[in-house]
């Protein structure tokens, strides 16, 4: 019963600063998604600065979301400040991109996050899909 109220009273304080946190994680995105999508062309790296933005949105917004939907919220804000990718902060990437592709949340949690960055990068039709 502890535990339960402990979690509810993280999940009450953690969220409001998760939100506090959503412009830098929607920034953060966007220049991600630069980077990637644009290989090494800074020309195609420019031309992708709107989409990316565009696509951040949603996406920071999903993972804010699925991040307190999980119970996960204090493991990711520890990755979050140590600067890592965690097993909590991959468990919400994995349910988030689930979402965003119309699949159930835990449909892709065997799928290691390198593959779904491959078939991302194989199939552009998936990133339409965001």
């Amino acid at each position: 019963m502890l535990s339960l109220q402990a979690g509810a009273v993280q999940a009450g304080l953690l969220g409001p600063l998760l939100g506090l946190m959503q412009p830098q994680l929607e920034n953060r995105l966007a220049r991600e998604c630069q980077a990637w999508a644009g290989g090494g062309s800074e020309e195609l790296r420019r031309s992708l600065e709107q989409p990316c933005r565009q696509l951040a949105g949603p996406t920071s917004r999903c993972l804010i979301e699925e991040t307190e939907r999980s119970g996960r919220s204090f493991a990711v804000m520890q990755d979050l400040l140590r600067g890592q990718l965690g097993n909590d902060s991959t468990v919400v990437i994995k349910r988030c991109a689930a979402r965003l592709l119309g699949l159930a949340p835990d449909s892709l949690k065997d799928v290691p996050l390198e593959e779904l960055s491959k078939r991302f990068r194989k199939d552009p039709a998936l990133t339409g899909a965001l």
